[in-house]
């Protein structure tokens, strides 16, 4: 009576064995379409993103030709709206109080860049009143946000 022990490779146990070493090698490909997906969606969120992220008082700027200021740390934005309401980034705040609140951010010193953004339709003394409430705190260096005329 003769009994097959799968040492020699010719019974069917045997065969299996050897069969599934070759089927379960380790993968050495790497599959990057995943990653290159979530790259793809992660860059369409940030530029959708980056717009809204602008200071998010609603002016209409006037254009000029004036090139672009360049700096490295975030300036203060102070805006005034059409009616006349002057905000310091997000922050509606009354003319009068305009000096107490920028001597109260001022991290930098009063060498930090200030921008004001008057909406074109704004009335010329309120934007001048407001760079004199600025200047009379300190600051010296101010700058007039335009938008780059097209044409």
């Amino acid at each position: 009576m003769g009994m097959s022990t799968g040492a020699a490779g010719g019974g069917r146990a045997g065969g299996r064995r050897g069969r599934r070493r070759h089927s379960h090698a380790p993968m050495s490909e790497i599959n990057v379409t995943p990653m290159v997906d979530v790259m793809l969606v992660l860059l369409i969120i940030f530029m959708v993103a980056a717009p809204l992220l602008t200071v998010g008082v609603p002016i209409d700027l006037p254009e000029t030709r004036a090139k672009a200021m360049e700096g490295d740390t975030e300036p203060i934005a102070i805006s005034v709206k059409s009616d006349g309401a002057v905000y310091i980034q997000d922050t509606e705040i009354p003319v009068d109080e305009l000096i107490a609140k920028l001597g109260a951010i001022a991290e930098n010193g009063y060498n930090e860049r200030i921008y004001v953004r008057g909406d074109q339709d704004a009335d010329y003394g309120i934007i001048m009143k407001v760079m004199g409430q600025i200047n009379a705190a300190g600051y010296k260096r101010i700058g007039l946000v335009t938008l780059e005329e097209q044409g």
